[in-house]
């Protein structure tokens, strides 16, 4: 084995250049310390009932936990869906500001799960908010039916991954 891959635990570190090696290492040892922040408001009060953060930082990269339309203070979740879309955006900006972040022109990824139909008209919401948020870029983008949320009210819940180069 070549000194660029001592410590290396891999059975393919044979085959990793040296430059590699070292890339492979500094990522593994980013991972190993993550950073979790909690923003104030109902977002503590989420993480003190249920002991969960609401974005971690790893290295570069920014990951939040599910974020609902719910007020950041008030914890109140609108009726109306394009209004709860769009506050689940507010707040999934303020999490990754609070983890130093830039906020949500960072996001390469975007997992959406929605409790309603996607008809024709909750598209046509969806993709408005989606262009009002990301007008300057089209970020990966998965949506999933499910039953229930955390929330009886809650239609949509959002959860996205963000590059932060420090």
């Amino acid at each position: 084995m070549s000194a660029g891959h001592r410590g290396l635990r891999s059975p393919h570190a044979k085959y990793l250049s040296s430059n590699a090696a070292h890339t492979l290492k500094s990522h593994i040892s980013v991972m190993s310390s993550p950073k979790f922040f909690t923003y104030s408001g109902f977002g503590q009060k989420l993480s003190d009932d249920a002991n969960y953060s609401q974005s971690v930082r790893l290295g570069n990269e920014i990951k939040t936990s599910g974020q609902g339309g719910w007020d950041t203070q008030t914890g109140k979740i609108s009726e109306k869906y394009e209004e709860e879309l769009d506050q689940a955006f507010d707040n999934l900006d303020v999490a990754l500001k609070d983890a130093g972040g830039k906020g949500l022109e960072q996001v390469y990824k975007v997992n959406m799960y929605l409790t309603i139909e996607m008809t024709e008209e909750v598209f046509g919401q969806t993709a408005a908010v989606l262009k009002k948020r990301f007008p300057n870029h089209r970020p990966l983008l998965t949506v999933v039916g499910v039953t229930t949320l955390a929330f009886p009210e809650m239609h949509v819940e959002i959860e996205v991954s963000a590059y932060d180069p420090k």
